[in-house]
């Protein structure tokens, strides 16, 4: 699912810059399936920016987004981001593909309470720095 493949440090922090952007989005929004959207998005393209920091490219197949789950969770070592992140992957699934999800302003802003707290630990790993998203 992954490839080795050797990102320069402006990928990644663009990589980066993407998912802050999303998550920025989700915090400006006041529509709980967009707080959604943007969250679970975010949190994705934050993998990306991990995984690349590590070497790691993801191919593009089935399943590759659980793959970036767990594999963000295995590399900043946040056992929940297996067990949030993939509620939110399936939560997801459910409204693009089973008829749709109804996300409530309250589960959506825990989900990007949440999503903030997986920054914050991503910050200190990406830049060996605290930043305040």
């Amino acid at each position: 699912m992954f490839e080795k493949f050797a990102f320069t440090s402006r990928q990644i922090d663009q990589y980066y810059k993407s998912a802050a952007r999303d998550l920025k989005i989700a915090q400006t929004s006041d529509i709980p399936e967009v707080i959604f959207k943007f969250s679970y998005d975010a949190l994705l393209k934050l993998a990306i920016a991990v995984c690349a920091k590590n070497n790691l490219r993801v191919k593009s197949r089935q399943g590759h987004q659980a793959e970036l789950i767990n594999k963000l969770s295995e590399i900043i070592k946040e056992q929940d981001i297996i067990i949030i992140g993939q509620e939110m992957r399936a939560k997801r699934n459910w409204d693009l593909y089973g008829g749709g999800a109804l996300i409530s302003k309250k589960e959506a802003d825990e989900f990007l309470s949440w999503t903030k707290k997986i920054f914050a630990i991503a910050d200190v790993y990406l830049y060996k720095r605290v930043k305040l998203i």
